[in-house]
């Protein structure tokens, strides 16, 4: 029994990636059957920790984030890199509108030398980093502040952003999958998300490898709404192909 214990924290060790993982690699991994590997993953779906997959499973989503200040540190220079590259996208005088996704956050960041922005956003942090300098215009959706998230995305707060025609939305994005599209784990920062999607003229987002294969707990928007994809890391042929549509920049 304790070894089947044992097992099964190192199988929930794995999918905590947020990944699907299949069978084959995690019997691989661990050094069992396969067998073994789907009797493990049954008595763990049955505690309603994962969900299996045809051949897989992944980790039943969670309905909420960590607070910012613990997400910025993830994946950090990964999410610098894409920021880097991001940012030499975008013109003096664009018309933007930055949500407050950690990437979107550094991506605000590597905007600071840029002139005569007008910048929309629902992050307290975009608007520290971003207003008040370069002849810069800033917008910033009011209503009630989520503190763990820094930002403001309640009914008030989407209202006033829905009023905006951005040139481009900058974008983050809380997990990637080709059968269920973009996910974010916020309902109002998913409901940001759509109506950035429905406002703005393109869509920029910003994803590190670790969003591919991920699963939120919210749906946001399919892939082919993307314009512009920048990542970490080359997609493999799946994602090349469902973001085929889209100038995807590898950083």
């Amino acid at each position: 029994m304790e070894k089947r214990s044992q097992r099964q924290r190192e199988i929930m060790s794995r999918l905590r990636s947020g990944r699907t993982l299949s069978v084959s690699a995690l019997a691989s991994d661990l050094s069992v059957s396969d067998e073994t590997i789907r009797r493990e993953l049954r008595a763990l779906e049955d505690h309603g920790v994962i969900i299996r997959e045809y051949g897989g499973a992944r980790m039943a989503a969670p309905a909420m984030e960590g607070p910012l200040h613990q997400r910025m540190d993830e994946n950090a220079e990964a999410k610098l890199r894409i920021a880097r590259a991001a940012a030499g996208l975008v013109p003096d005088g664009a018309i933007l509108f930055i949500d407050s996704g950690t990437t979107s956050c550094f991506i605000a960041r590597q905007l600071v030398d840029r002139k005569s922005l007008t910048v929309i956003t629902n992050s307290l942090g975009v608007a520290n980093d971003l207003g008040g300098i370069n002849n810069n215009r800033l917008f910033l959706a009011g209503g009630q502040m989520d503190y763990d998230y820094r930002a403001f995305s309640d009914h008030v707060a989407q209202d006033y952003v829905r009023g905006f025609t951005p040139h481009l939305a900058i974008l983050s994005v809380g997990g990637i999958s080709i059968d269920r599209g973009l996910m974010d784990f916020h309902p109002g920062e998913a409901e940001m998300s759509r109506i950035a999607y429905a406002t703005s003229k393109r869509v920029l987002l910003g994803a590190d490898s670790s969003k591919f294969g991920r699963y939120a707990l919210v749906q946001t928007a399919a892939l082919a709404e993307v314009d512009i994809l920048v990542t970490d890391q080359p997609l493999n042929d799946d994602y090349a192909s469902a973001f085929s549509h889209a100038e995807i920049l590898i950083a």
